[in-house]
């Protein structure tokens, strides 16, 4: 995940307030995406969780003020 303009090649979906920018040729090999901000005391970013990760079964990526990391 990162802050970014948009490109030609990008879908574009507001929602609450907020842009997300979704490459094309992604949006259609990863299927539904979902974003959440986790707060859960040893835990705090957002997360993002694809229909279909590219990473394998049960792949996931997270973000915060720390870094970010993904898990398989």
């Amino acid at each position: 995940m990162v802050l970014d303009e948009p490109k030609e090649n990008d879908d574009k979906y507001e929602i609450d307030g907020l842009t997300y920018l979704i490459d094309k040729d992604l949006a259609s090999t990863s299927g539904k995406v979902t974003v959440d901000f986790v707060d859960n005391g040893w835990q705090q970013g957002f997360t993002v969780n694809a229909e279909k990760p590219l990473g394998g079964d049960g792949a996931s990526c997270s973000t915060s003020g720390c870094g970010s990391s993904c898990s398989h």
